[in-house]
């Protein structure tokens, strides 16, 4: 009997540490992914928004040419208004990276007269229900990558930029666990069948 409780014990530990760890490193996501940031194509910015497992911590980047378009981050108001004349903070450099600090919605539209209005907007929204610590499920569509490529002062990606770690996923679907993880999971499996 007190081996069953231990080996119960040392199975809850190694789920927890499997299933629990919350991913070590902050992704990186180019809105609109290879189209960026623009009205060409009329992009569907709420599917791509939808698309991403987007956390606190992350960066969203907006690529767009800075002759035509800007970001502006707004109220909830002005951004169903596509009101850009109270702006939280307007990026104007084609290339603008911003780290999502805080929980809720975050409102981007751009300022160009009639871009908003065309669909350049993207309501960017970190769940309050997610835990820092715990595991997010993965989302993926065979046309986006987390890692945008770098761009350059004219908004052209010119290559890949470094991948970030591994992002967990609800059940470990799709995570890297580490060989120790994996042995101790081994050792535990190998245990509960010989009972």
């Amino acid at each position: 009997m007190e081996k069953v409780m231990v080996m119960v014990v040392v199975v809850a530990a190694a789920a927890a540490v499997a299933f629990g760890v919350g991913r070590s490193e902050a992704a990186v996501y180019k809105v609109g992914d290879a189209v960026g940031w623009t009205i060409l194509g009329s992009p569907n910015y709420t599917a791509w928004t939808v698309s991403k497992d987007i956390q606190l911590g992350d960066t969203i980047m907006f690529v767009y040419n800075k002759n035509f378009h800007n970001v502006v981050e707004v109220s909830k108001e002005d951004y169903k208004a596509c009101n850009a004349a109270s702006p939280i903070a307007t990026y104007t450099t084609g290339n603008d990276s911003i780290t999502l600090k805080r929980r809720g919605h975050h409102f981007f539209i751009c300022g160009a007269p009639g871009h908003c209005g065309a669909g350049q907007k993207v309501d960017i929204r970190i769940s309050k229900l997610h835990s820092p610590s715990a595991a997010a499920p993965a989302k993926s569509t065979a046309t986006s990558s987390p890692v945008p490529g770098a761009a350059d002062a004219g908004g052209s990606v010119s290559g890949p930029a470094p991948a970030p770690g591994p992002r967990p996923s609800a059940a470990g679907e799709g995570r890297d666990l580490s060989p120790e993880v994996l042995l101790c999971l081994s050792a535990i499996s190998a245990g509960l069948i010989m009972m």
